[in-house]
């Protein structure tokens, strides 16, 4: 089998959509279906259901772990040697769903070891396990659980999240508000799969409701901007009210026990962490997420 059938698979695992995953390969359709099709062949076993949509199957979800793993493997082996042979710390690859919560952390790591490079990518929660698993990237930091096994990770924050308004939106003036009290309200939200979309999801669906979504970004920091231009109010995170609201706006507080949000630091247990990446585990999970300060 061939390292870039592997890789070509795994995204194709992922995606469960052939064109998207040619697109994100840059590779022609009819090359990457070729492709799949030989590895199957090679297996002598469909990975994948073809009735309707692309999925993927047991016999794929099955392959699927085994090539995370080995790709990971040689991944990993590649990373050692190159960090040997350069006497350097390398390189550490993060990924999360929002940078805004790890901004300060960030910056005292680049100030701490200015020569170790650090690459940033912006990552669903539902991806972020295969990614971990395959070592695409060392660690990734989700304000949402990840069901996986394999998996080893740090609570970071326990917060409570509230409703942002403007200042002189009608609710400005409340302490707190239910869920039933919002739901008239126009909301700005992230789009799918972000936390706080499902988040407002599950807190309104726990009620029979549906929120009245205005507005969908894929920036999650636009969403302050966005209510304080009066398009509608939003779910914000304690944290961000003390560290990220450029904007005037009022923050309140949801009467629901539900309405929280906890953000983790994952890795994968069975990766073989650089030494820049265990300087940044480090960094993060000694940080002082209290006061967003470093540790004393």
């Amino acid at each position: 089998m061939e390292l870039h059938a592997l890789r070509q698979f795994l995204v194709v695992a992922r995606l469960e959509h052939l064109s998207r995953a040619a697109e994100e390969l840059r590779v022609a359709q009819p090359s990457l279906s070729r492709t799949i099709s030989r590895l199957e062949s090679e297996l002598g076993t469909p990975l994948f259901d073809r009735s309707g949509r692309l999925r993927l199957n047991d016999a794929g979800r099955l392959f699927r772990g085994y090539v995370e793993r080995s790709l990971g493997e040689l991944e990993a082996g590649r990373r050692a040697v190159a960090e040997a042979v350069s006497e350097g710390v390398g390189t550490v690859r993060l990924a999360s769903e929002t940078f805004l919560t790890l901004t300060r952390p960030l910056a005292a790591y680049k100030r701490a070891h200015p020569t170790i490079e650090i690459e940033l990518r912006w990552m669903a929660a539902e991806d972020m396990a295969h990614h971990l698993r395959a070592q695409d990237i060392d660690l990734c930091v989700a304000s949402q659980p990840i069901h996986t096994e394999g998996l080893e990770g740090v609570r970071l924050l326990d917060e409570v999240v509230g409703v942002a308004t403007q200042l002189d939106h009608p609710l400005a003036g409340r302490a707190s508000v239910t869920i039933d009290e919002l739901a008239d309200q126009s909301f700005v939200t992230a789009r799918k799969g972000h936390w706080q979309r499902r988040l407002l999801d599950r807190l309104f669906a726990a009620r029979d409701l549906t929120p009245k979504i205005v507005c969908e970004v894929d920036e999650p920091g636009a969403i302050v901007d966005l209510i304080s231009a009066g398009l509608g109010i939003g779910l914000v995170p304690a944290f961000a009210r003390h560290s990220s609201m450029r904007a005037p706006l009022v923050w309140i507080a949801v009467d629901s026990p539900d309405c929280r949000r906890a953000v983790t630091l994952f890795w994968a247990a069975d990766s073989h962490l650089s030494t820049a990446a265990r300087l940044m585990r480090t960094t993060i999970t000694s940080w002082n997420w209290n006061t967003d300060e470093p540790p004393e």
